[in-house]
């Protein structure tokens, strides 16, 4: 491309030669009526042969059509238009270094060009030929600055574009592993909870089915509606999977506070001495919040359940303080039957992705005396930051 180029501006070169531009009356060229020296066609020569590095060389380039174009100026007569390699080489110095280098170099070639053709060279100062190179050599510095302007603000805009698209990938992708922890935290909620009480009823209807029938029989029904509760629980869960056109969608609400009495009955039936201490029912809740504050309610009693003993009781308390809701689940187990670290319960951990993603606190450890302490400050307007503390047992 560049070969091809400085080919075609060496003919521009030996064709313009052949022009006076004061031969017509009118002061239009005329061809023909005069013919370039050996000297200038050598200079043309290796000017249009240096502009085959202009890309490579830049600074170098125009330098050496500058040096040709100069001599060409000093004692050309007639003169050859030997500053057309000069000029091209400009702007592509121009167009190729940033705005201050090419203030430097066009004013330094302008200069420089100017000043030998206007007191070296043969014609008066004042001649159009003498103007022309620094209205050219000004004009191929403006025009090289504006392509690289040009360039620069369409590689931005590209660049933008690009870093737009990743950002937009980036939160699709966050978004989807965001809804799959969610739709997993719920799954686990749903399925340790009636499990749980499954499981319990169940031994108490196997211990009791031959001396007890009667006791055995309300142990089975109460088998039957966690069973019912955990798979209406679970199509809802999974229902949140399907189109949003699909007709089998969810249309019920998800459970809030308002239905805590529900969930603390289940344990009851399952034989779990619970109290329920609310001085304010938190109405008017987000729903992440509400939801959030009914799932750790759910979480810890289905851990006290599990892992207290037979003879624990637990208190729940829901206040409201300030601009947070405080839930508190305490039970007075022994404490000491938790699950190892690597057990693989969720539970806890479950809690704590709940209360982060709302911008809550959460804790949970032993208490002095024995049992266990769940305390999550949930605030009234959710909002993307938490601060979490250790947690030391987990519901599997």
């Amino acid at each position: 491309m560049d070969a091809a180029l400085a080919a075609a501006v060496l003919l521009c070169m030996i064709a313009a030669s052949f022009a006076d531009p004061n031969g017509g009356r009118d002061g239009t060229p005329t061809w023909g009526t005069r013919s370039p020296q050996v000297l200038s066609v050598v200079l043309m020569v290796l000017g249009a042969a240096a502009l085959v590095l202009r890309r490579r060389a830049p600074m170098a380039v125009l330098a050496a059509t500058s040096a040709v174009t100069l001599a060409e100026l000093v004692t050309g007569d007639p003169r050859a238009p030997v500053a057309m390699s000069a000029v091209v080489a400009l702007y592509t110095v121009a167009a190729t270094t940033d705005r201050p280098t090419t203030w430097r170099v066009g004013l330094a070639t302008m200069a420089v060009l100017s000043g030998a053709a206007m007191l070296a060279g043969p014609l008066p100062w004042y001649s159009q030929e003498n103007l022309g190179v620094f209205a050219w050599t000004g004009m191929a510095a403006a025009a090289g600055d504006a392509v690289r302007s040009r360039r620069a603000f369409v590689d931005a805009i590209r660049e933008r574009a690009e870093r737009a698209e990743r950002t937009r990938e980036e939160e699709a992708r966050r978004r989807v592993a965001e809804e799959r922890l969610r739709i997993a935290r719920d799954l686990h909620d749903v399925v340790a909870h009636h499990i749980a009480l499954v499981n319990v009823q169940a031994g108490v209807a196997s211990h009791v089915m031959d001396k007890r029938p009667d006791q055995a029989k309300e142990a089975l029904s109460h088998v039957r509606e966690a069973s019912r509760s955990a798979l209406n629980e679970l199509r809802a869960t999974v229902g949140l999977l399907r189109q949003s056109g699909d007709p089998e969608a969810p249309t019920e609400p998800a459970p809030g506070l308002d239905r805590l009495e529900d969930l603390v009955g289940t344990f009851r039936n399952a034989g779990l001495p619970v109290e329920v201490a609310c001085a304010d029912r938190a109405t008017g809740l987000q729903a992440a919040v509400d939801l959030a504050a009914y799932r750790i309610i759910q979480e810890a009693l289905t851990n006290v359940q599990k892992h207290a003993g037979a003879e624990a009781k637990a208190e729940v308390s829901v206040l409201r303080v300030g601009p947070n809701i405080e839930v508190t689940i305490l039970d007075n187990g022994p404490g000491t039957e938790q699950p190892s670290p690597d057990s693989g319960g969720h539970g806890l951990l479950g809690m704590r992705e709940r209360v982060a993603a709302i911008g809550g606190s959460c804790s949970a450890g032993p208490r002095y005396g024995g049992g266990f302490r769940v305390h999550a400050i949930l605030p009234v307007q959710a909002h993307a930051t938490a601060g979490l503390a250790t947690d030391t047992r987990d519901a599997g």
